[in-house]
């Protein structure tokens, strides 16, 4: 069979699925979606507890989506599910579909005055879920955390000098560095039992030669929620150093049963957190990524000053709008959505201890984000043999990560993110994004096992 009539297989497998998961399932989602009206009629609050349908299959193939249709473009066709960059597939909350029809209907897309009501949802969403005060006047927009954390490390961090991390970290850091020819200054995690920790000793030895200290809080792709205790320790190390903390709490709202998210600005040492800025957005809260809005604090005057010069704040009406509306009215919908992942998380872990044994993961405490240990395959398919063999003909080096991508992918026909892209000791695994409905995880679950037994 030729690879193109295997890939329009595979991809009449792929549309099998979607209809074979029943009545619920959304296919074709260009073109053939009901009109948005119809979608705000349906959406409105009913009388008593509302309840979402996190089972839907709804089919994002064709709306120009990274995880799907990026993933298609790199592997063909074949690909089943993506699993890959940090967004979800669920319908988005209804009242963020009601507010954006809503404000769709006055057709002028002026300029945006914006009144205290934006600010206020996010110091009150702050405040009631976590019991952080934020001063609504230190709150800056941006236009994502990537646009803050930028302006923050040409504020502080020179070209050439160094930037803390400890990884394996969020490979959308080091595109920030490259950006502001900054450079890694990775401080590997220590793992134990599959739970990772900071390697304080090391930790401090690299904080002495850096200027800014990216945390990531909960940690993406580990899944670590730190406790106040490791917080503390990293802020001292980093006062002590005079290394300013960048504290990335992008993914707070995603926290699994019996774990706490501790907001860094929220530690009793005053010190500690005037010597930090925190970058926050309902982005992946509720999925709204592309619509560009986030917001970063401090309760030092001083790095809010310096950082404003670099800041431009270039949000959209949309985003501002969807923004709010999730802030405000989402509280129900992100609370079942959040207690439907911490379901995802147990079936990954139970499915895999059980049925793949060439696979290894625990049981992420926080994110979406499931970071699998593939070492056991790396070795059985022989990927560092093939990436050193590979790598002599391609002007970038390959990994064995990038073998293993490619290897999902054709025999999995499941896209993951590659470890090696996030640093010092992604050697050996990768990521996967379980946002997903549980049949379509469960389908990609079945197709690495299928996959892996081959092997």
């Amino acid at each position: 069979m030729s690879h193109s009539s295997d890939c329009t297989r595979r991809g009449l497998d792929r549309r099998a699925f979607l209809r074979s998961a029943g009545g619920t399932a959304i296919l074709g989602a260009v073109g053939v979606k009901p009109a948005l009206a119809a979608n705000v009629v349906d959406s409105k609050p009913a009388l008593g507890p509302q309840v979402f349908d996190f089972d839907e299959i709804y089919d994002r193939v064709g709306t120009d989506s990274t995880k799907w249709d990026g993933a298609i473009a790199s592997y063909g066709e074949g690909i089943e599910v993506g699993m890959g960059v940090a967004d979800l597939d669920f319908r988005a909350a209804p009242c963020i579909t009601r507010a954006l029809a809503e404000r769709c209907e006055h057709q002028n897309w002026g300029y945006l005055r914006r009144p205290a009501k934006y600010v206020d949802a996010v110091v009150d969403w702050n405040q009631r879920r976590y019991g952080l005060e934020i001063d609504p006047e230190t709150i800056q927009w941006t236009a994502g955390v990537h646009p803050a954390i930028i302006a923050g490390l040409l504020t502080f961090a020179p070209p050439g000098t160094k930037v803390l991390l400890t990884t394996p970290a969020y490979n959308g850091f080091y595109s920030d560095l490259r950006f502001t020819k900054t450079v890694a200054e990775d401080s590997e995690m220590k793992v134990v039992d599959g739970r990772y920790s900071i390697d304080f000793e090391d930790f401090e030895t690299r904080a002495a030669r850096a200027n800014v200290f990216i945390l990531c809080n909960p940690q993406n792709p580990t899944g670590n929620c730190w406790s106040p205790e490791d917080l503390t320790r990293m802020g001292e190390i980093c006062l002590k150093h005079r290394v300013i903390v960048f504290a990335d709490e992008i993914h707070c709202d995603f926290v699994m049963n019996g774990q706490t998210y501790t907001p860094f600005a929220s530690l009793p040492n005053r010190d500690i957190v005037d010597n930090s800025v925190t970058f926050k957005a309902a982005s992946k809260t509720f999925s709204l990524a592309a619509i560009k809005v986030a917001w970063y604090f401090s309760t030092n005057p001083d790095l809010l000053e310096r950082m404003k010069a670099n800041t431009r704040t270039d949000v959209t009406t949309l985003g501002m709008v969807a923004n709010h509306a999730g802030l405000t009215e989402g509280e129900a919908w992100l609370d079942q959505c959040r207690a439907y992942i911490d379901g995802n998380h147990d079936f990954v872990e139970s499915y895999i201890r059980d049925r793949i044994p060439l696979l290894k993961y625990r049981k992420a405490q926080g994110t979406y984000l499931a970071w699998l240990d593939v070492s056991a395959v790396v070795e059985r398919v022989g990927a560092k043999q093939m990436a050193a063999h590979e790598s002599e003909a391609s002007v970038s080096p390959v990994t064995p990560e990038n073998v293993m991508q490619r290897w999902f992918a054709e025999n999995a026909r499941v896209y993951l993110n590659p470890g090696s892209s996030f640093g010092t000791g992604g050697a050996g695994h990768m990521r996967m994004n379980i946002g997903t409905p549980r049949r379509m995880l469960e389908h990609a679950l079945d197709n690495l096992a299928a996959a892996l037994e081959r092997v």
